[in-house]
């Protein structure tokens, strides 16, 4: 059975038994802060388990995206390595809220796998919980009882918390679970030992395929459950093991869901796959950081340098240095890999082929980039090798290894590779102990204490009143305390609100809570949480049982909207000058700026900056009225011409504006007509990914702000030319001869070198086989590294050593002959560090030149005269 014919008949046995199949949510979570990435099937349902949003359907069955790399849930060291671990998989599910229970659930689930899928009872084994003392918690005896309707008592096993106790983090929703395991061991070796014995031992063949969890409970911060109001059922079968089971294989590596992509990169390498162990590993590993890093940028996270776009930067340098490193790509070919995916799943993952341009383009600039990287690590490490075998030493240490890693992103493990062909070790003891100070710093920078919500008042939903009211009364539905860095902050529920909670791009609201008696709260920040508004406060109100007037700070909300209305402007305006490709893949709302990235393929060129300008001013002349469409139903929407946000998932209704012929589905704050924005300046216009651009503007007082600078700057610079009718002009003229100022000091320069040249040859001294010049002149750096570079090309066994004194500052410049830098007698890098000890100094550099500067010029002439000692 082929893997999408495997998909379509578990939605289709659900879909009989009365579930609402679904879409996968994106697998970039945007709207919960405890989450970066959808890493369970019920993630995308979690306010449900919780009661923070309405049961639209009691029944649900889907596919989910998911990608487990960070935090508690993270297979990434496992993938590639083993047969069934994946940072990117498909979870299939089955959903109940508040609806059937263990008995369906179980009967279900057996019968989809043993009579419609057909699997050998004979080779599953059930687990379920053997209770916990620490919690409390019984067995799950209900769940042992409705198995034996269906399997042997003995293949039924009481499993600890750790494997049948499902919880989705340290807080949430959670219960006891049964995972159905299956033996995939030939007849032979089942004959030999028992299966039962091997269940959660970590055999490859014999592995988990079907986890039913039963939702009884909520976990508080403090540890303990809760029960939860409705009872729920959450299943989850990895797809990929299951695909490994029906089509009779013994690795999810063997299946149709991955044969092609290994086949691909097989091809590419011009290395078979399944001959050598490590070659394999690496195609492995290359095939399922492709899926993930593909998806997540189909819906909407581009690799960068933090949170949830360094993980995918991670993930895709992994992938990189797997090639290069074990089949030898020193070329990018990543990118070329994702047709091959998009042929495979795009059919019913569409979002692949919608963005296959950009999954492409952006996945080759990574590789690019991140090739130029090991390319300047290589030279480093070789810098560090040099010197540690100059030193005579074997142990590189952990430090400069750390070092390659933090800053220059240079696998550790190629790292040891590499020293290791070169005779010498890296201190994993000191990098262990870098990395954890690193660690600990994060932490110490991110740490946040939170306790649970305790509730004030019941209250059935909060309602959001901000589109129409900047002020309003209002009751504490819900607190909590938080720490962070040492400060304690409040997070507040409201049961109506008028701040905007930060989506969609735009900024949380700020403003304050004012009580009756006149106490103030300041409301930093607003955000969703669990689909509940919460309101960062500076401090807990005197009496949370009161009422309060809700205020709005309105400057900030009025700027704020103006600047998500040039948004919808800009986004028209660029599509009217660069074509219809031009799609909006992300933002950022503040009161002070904006800022729009987009799809688009290169450089805008100035005249295309000044045309977009032009267009989204003509629009706020225009003065469009906003044109508000509420609750609509999504295909209306995009009837109108309405357009989407790049990863975004949308409901059945939903909100679009319109300002004259710019229509698209938002659910932001708005300037009531485009009047109001006033001036539309763009700042900046820049690249952030392949494929993917980023301008920031500004809008109304700090557009106008900008003009009056930019006035009184030309005015001065008027003023200061002598009010040159032609300020350009005047401007060149000066570049011009400073131009020929600085080749006249360059001749100049050059005249003096050339004058010391023959006295300085005369001086070498001969110390044990080798010729050294020493000595102190007064140059600029670059006349000083000009001399001792031509003096290095013109003399041969020599070593050249200069001191200089720039700005009070001295400085040691090192050079080696070439003959006598690859004789390995003296290492440039070496010689600098130790005489700049003199000088209060360090430097350092390449085998043959290094440069070393300091804080006291009173040892440059002690640190010239040791020149001869170094040898």
């Amino acid at each position: 059975m082929k893997s999408i014919e495997i998909r379509q008949q578990f939605l289709d046995f659900f879909q009989e038994k009365n579930h609402q199949i679904v879409p996968s949510a994106p697998m970039v979570v945007k709207d919960d802060p405890t989450l970066m990435f959808t890493n369970a099937g019920m993630n995308q349902f979690k306010d449900m388990f919780l009661g923070n949003k309405p049961i639209k359907f009691p029944r649900i069955a889907d596919t989910q995206k998911c990608l487990r790399v960070s935090g508690k849930h993270n297979d990434l060291e496992e993938v590639g390595h083993d047969t069934y671990h994946h940072t990117m998989f498909e979870m299939l599910g089955n959903w109940s809220f508040g609806d059937y229970f263990k008995e369906e659930a179980i009967e279900w689930g057996w019968e989809l796998l043993t009579k419609v899928f057909g699997v050998d009872k004979s080779r599953l084994y059930i687990t379920i919980f053997g209770g916990d003392q620490a919690d409390l918690m019984p067995a799950d005896v209900e769940a042992e009882k409705l198995w034996q309707k269906w399997i042997s008592p003995d293949r039924i096993i009481h499993g600890s918390k750790k494997d049948n106790f499902w919880e989705m983090g340290d807080v949430g929703p959670c219960g006891p679970c049964s995972e159905i395991h299956v033996d995939l061991r030939p007849d032979d070796q089942r004959k030999l030992v028992d299966g039962k014995a091997l269940v959660n031992t970590d055999n490859p063949l014999v592995i988990e395929i079907w986890n039913l969890v039963f939702i009884q409970f909520n976990r508080k911060a403090d540890g303990s459950l809760e029960a939860l109001p409705n009872k729920h059922v959450d299943t989850g079968m990895g797809f990929e093991r299951l695909a490994m089971v029906l089509q009779g294989k013994q690795s999810n590596y063997d299946t149709d869901v991955f044969q092609p992509l290994l086949q691909a990169i097989a091809t590419l390498s011009a290395q078979p796959y399944g001959v050598d162990r490590q070659k394999d590993v690496a195609m492995r590993v290359i095939a399922d950081h492709l899926r993930a890093v593909a998806f997540a940028i189909a819906d909407g996270q581009m690799p960068s340098n933090n949170k949830a776009g360094y993980v995918i930067r991670r993930i895709l340098r992994r992938a990189v240095r797997y090639g290069y490193t074990f089949l030898g790509f020193e070329k990018p070919f990543i990118h070329n890999l994702v047709p091959v995916l998009v042929n495979q799943m795009g059919d019913y993952f569409p979002e692949l082929k919608r963005n296959q341009d950009l999954i492409v383009n952006v996945i080759s600039e990574e590789e690019n980039s991140f090739l130029r990287t090991l390319a300047t690590g290589l030279t480093l490490l070789q810098k560090i090798i040099d010197d540690v075998k100059a030193g005579g030493y074997k142990t590189v240490k952990g430090s400069e290894a750390f070092e390659l890693y933090d800053t220059y992103g240079f696998p550790l493990d190629l790292t040891e590779l590499i020293c290791r062909e070169n005779g010498l070790i890296v201190s994993r003891r000191e990098f262990d102990e870098e990395m954890a100070k690193q660690k600990e710093r994060s932490r110490a920078d991110a740490n946040v204490e939170t306790s649970d919500m305790i509730v004030v008042r019941e209250d059935d939903r909060e309602e959001f009143v901000g589109y129409d009211h900047l002020t309003t009364t209002v009751e504490i539905t819900r607190y909590r305390i938080v720490k962070t860095k040492g400060k304690e902050l409040v997070h507040l529920v409201l049961n109506i609100t008028p701040f905007y909670a930060e989506s969609g791009g735009q900024i949380g609201d700020r403003g304050i809570l004012k009580s009756a008696d006149g106490e103030v709260i300041k409301v930093l920040d607003a955000f969703i949480e669990n689909n509940l508004i919460i309101h960062l406060c500076d401090k807990m109100p005197s009496n949370i049982h009161g009422k309060f007037k809700a205020i709005v700070d309105e400057k900030l909300r009025r700027l704020t909207a103006n600047n998500h209305t040039a948004t919808h402007l800009l986004h028209h305006a660029l599509r009217k000058v660069l074509g219809s490709h031009v799609e909006q893949k992300g933002s950022l709302v503040t009161p002070e700026y904006l800022r729009f990235d987009f799809s688009h393929f290169k450089k805008m060129e100035a005249e295309e900056l000044k045309a977009v300008a032009l267009e989204v001013n003509r629009m706020i002349r225009e003065n469009h009225q906003q044109e508000l469409f509420k609750d609509i139903p999504i295909d209306e929407a995009k009837e109108l011409g309405a357009m989407s946000l790049f990863g975004e998932k949308y409901g059945d209704l939903v909100r679009a504006v319109r300002f004259g012929n710019s229509i698209e589905l938002c659910g932001g704050t708005h300037a009531q007509s485009t009047g109001q924005i006033g001036l539309f300046v763009i700042r900046h216009e820049t690249s952030i990914a392949a494929g993917v651009r980023r301008i920031e503007a500004i809008t109304a007082d700090a557009a106008e702000a900008f003009f009056y600078e930019q006035h009184e700057t030309l005015s001065e610079l008027k003023t200061l030319l002598k009010n040159a009718n032609d300020l350009p002009k005047a401007v060149q003229n000066l570049l011009d001869q400073n131009r020929d100022l600085q080749k006249d000091l360059d001749a100049a320069g050059q005249k003096i070198v050339n004058g010391l040249i023959d006295g300085l040859k005369a001086k070498a001294k001969n110390v044990d086989g080798i010729d050294v010049i020493s000595q102190r002149l007064d140059l600029t750096s670059d006349n000083a590294k000009n001399l001792v570079f031509r003096l290095s090309r013109e003399l041969n066994n020599t070593l050249i050593v200069v001191g200089l004194v720039q700005n009070n500052k001295p400085m040691l410049m090192v050079t080696l002959t070439e003959d006598l830098a690859k004789s390995g007698r003296l290492n440039a890098g070496a010689v600098v560090r130790e005489l700049a000890k003199e000088i209060n100094g360090g430097g350092g550099g390449q085998p043959h030149f290094a440069t070393a500067g300091g804080s006291n010029a009173e040892g440059l002439d002690k640190a010239l005269s040791r020149a001869e000692c170094m040898i």
